[in-house]
């Protein structure tokens, strides 16, 4: 759903970006190694919409959440923030590590949001169900020379 909001905005002539969560912190971290954090963040605030992917599935380190909370507070209100993820916020504070830091970005992030929850079975899952299901099919007729 997040992709396809984002290529609505593409379609829009809004300018977006896509990261997993983890990709974003470890370039986040990398920039502030080299010096060039400054530089990272005004790149990040030339997009109209940021998608954030796939958060929680590798909780960042105590500076990599500080980081992907001050990329999300930048962003409060003046960008458009989507963020993917399959835990409930009560389960944030074990991904980005304090109550404090977790109860901020909810604060920016569910402040003026919409939140949609899928729920049901995965569609991945169904897929790859179904293909097991599915006889094997021989493989299609060479065409003719």
């Amino acid at each position: 759903m997040a992709t396809a909001f984002g290529l609505a905005a593409c379609h829009q002539g809004r300018r977006v970006r896509f990261y997993r969560v983890t990709e974003l912190v470890t370039q986040l971290m990398e920039a502030r190694e080299e010096r060039q954090l400054l530089k990272l963040k005004k790149q990040l605030g030339k997009w109209d919409v940021l998608i954030l992917d796939e958060l929680g599935y590798v909780p960042p380190s105590k500076v990599g959440a500080e980081l992907l909370f001050d990329v999300i507070s930048t962003a409060y209100e003046r960008q458009s923030v989507i963020v993917t993820t399959n835990l409930p916020f009560e389960q944030w504070t074990e991904v980005l590590g304090s109550e404090r830091l977790t109860g901020a970005v909810l604060d920016r992030l569910t402040h003026r949001c919409h939140i949609l929850e899928a729920t049901g079975p995965s569609y991945r899952l169904q897929d790859a169900q179904r293909r097991r299901e599915q006889p094997a099919k021989s493989k299609p007729p060479e065409p003719p020379k």
